[in-house]
């Protein structure tokens, strides 16, 4: 049996809806909108389906409309408040804190650091899938990668205070 254009739609939407809603709510910050981005995502996937030339690299093709879709719906330079947990990810209550850190962090940088880091950790995407979902060159996927990290660090440390500013005196010449 061959298979229909919708029968092909609805092994999208099995095999690629969490992973897209994961990464639209990483990119967003919320779970709602995220809804919003992914069905968006699918209803652009089924009207441009014909675009697609090889089955294989429909995940990172329905990342890219999805993370078109989601960038029309962040705002410049505010950084995201993520409103809800993470869709489909269950934690022991030690844990919690450690990621509720992390995803406030990864509010805090820039989307195309913020969108290699879910691909990468979130999703197990491969980097050469990033490079062909991202519309990049391998090489680029890891300088990002390592950009990425580095931009996350500094949005996990602690802010310096005050006290950890103050100069050391010199010691008195004899």
């Amino acid at each position: 049996m061959i298979p229909t254009a919708e029968s092909r739609y609805n092994q999208w939407v099995r095999e690629h809806y969490r992973f897209l809603l994961r990464s639209a709510w990483a990119l967003t910050g919320s779970r709602a909108l995220a809804e919003d981005v992914v069905q968006d995502c699918f209803t652009s996937a089924w009207r441009y389906r014909n675009q697609l030339r090889d089955a294989r690299l429909a995940r990172a093709w329905l990342f890219q409309i999805m993370r078109r879709h989601a960038l029309r719906h962040l705002v410049p330079d505010q950084p995201l408040v993520y409103t809800e947990q993470a869709p489909d990810t269950v934690a022991p209550p030690s844990a919690l804190d450690d990621q509720l850190d992390v995803v406030k962090a990864l509010g805090r940088i820039a989307p195309i650091h913020r969108e290699v880091l879910v691909l990468y950790y979130f999703d197990d995407m491969p980097t050469a899938q990033m490079a062909e979902a991202l519309d990049i060159a391998p090489g680029t996927v890891l300088s990002r990668l390592a950009r990425a990290r580095e931009a996350l660090k500094a949005a996990l440390s602690p802010a310096p205070t005050a006290t950890a500013s103050v100069i050391p005196m010199r010691k008195a010449q004899k």
